[in-house]
């Protein structure tokens, strides 16, 4: 992949994930979840999971930013991008977008440091 390419999807990439885990401790954009994702909520809330997904997001984005340890936050957030979208499409669907764009940008991103999983995968 072309490396001024990769250099702006990074820095874009990591400006997207520190803005969105900052937005669950200091809410900027207002998420009000469907009725039918409320027990969701309380109960990712209750045991604290949302905080370590903000915190997830905010070192993978800060890694991302900074070309520290991306390849591992690439893999350790692929989680949590699988299940932002397994949760749009379960209950919220119309709110699918920034999702997507999360998982997308992981698949590159992954993709685009590939080479530093070949000791993983051989």
């Amino acid at each position: 992949m072309n490396s001024k390419v990769l250099l702006v999807l990074r820095i874009f990439f990591g400006v997207f994930l520190v803005f969105f885990g900052a937005n669950k401790f200091y809410p900027m954009l207002e998420m009000i979840p469907p009725e039918s994702a409320l027990g969701y909520w309380e109960a990712l809330s209750t045991v604290g999971a949302m905080k370590i997904v903000a915190i997830l997001e905010i070192v993978a984005g800060l890694a991302l930013l900074f070309n520290k340890f991306a390849p591992l936050m690439m893999v350790i957030l692929m989680s949590i991008s699988v299940n932002a979208v397994l949760y749009h499409l379960a209950y919220d669907s119309g709110t699918i977008g920034g999702s997507i764009v999360l998982l997308v940008l992981n698949v590159v991103m992954l993709y685009a440091y590939k080479d530093n999983y070949k000791g993983l995968l051989s």
